[in-house]
């Protein structure tokens, strides 16, 4: 399957150019303020999908760093903290490897998406939140290259085409 993604700046010529397209068959929609959101097309949200990935990685990484910091601290014999005795050490080792776990989660569980972001979904999300209008067309290479041709009649801000590969 391929897509094709063209960005107009107003309502008017996204209307247009969706009727243009649906004069000669080829279906389309239209993402923006009054149609389709970025959500209910499914264009996902790099953010949400990196929070829900550093929390799945949090849920293994913190117990396992816990274990991983008391049972250091039990082989080692360190008394890194007098105040705490021999068990209370063993349990802050254990809370140290456990702060260590979540950072883990935070970095390799997707983190740095919530700070930079990613992909091309979120351009698109940008330009929708700024009042632009997408057009997306679904279809073969053929038909895709033919509404190409009468987008382009709308001088589009963007038009990038997408193949989908499995």
């Amino acid at each position: 399957m391929n897509y094709l993604v063209a960005v107009l700046s107003d309502r008017i010529q996204a209307e247009a150019a969706y009727l243009d397209l649906e004069k000669v068959g080829i279906k389309s929609s239209i993402l923006g303020r009054g149609y389709k959101t970025a959500d209910e097309f499914g264009l996902i949200d790099p953010k949400e999908q990196a929070k829900k990935q550093a929390q799945l990685m949090a849920l293994w990484l913190v117990p396992f760093g816990f274990f991983a910091g008391f049972t250091f601290s039990l082989i080692t014999g360190l008394n890194t903290f007098d105040w705490a005795g021999e068990i209370g050490n063993h349990v802050v080792g254990g809370l140290l490897g456990a702060g260590s776990g979540a950072m883990g989660s935070v970095f390799v569980g997707g983190g740095i998406g919530l700070v930079a972001g990613g992909g091309d979904a979120l351009p698109y999300r940008n330009r929708l939140d700024s009042g632009k209008y997408i057009i997306v067309v679904e279809g073969s290479e053929t038909l895709t290259r033919q509404a190409t041709r009468i987008l382009r009649q709308f001088d589009p801000e963007n038009i990038q085409g997408y193949a989908e590969t499995n």
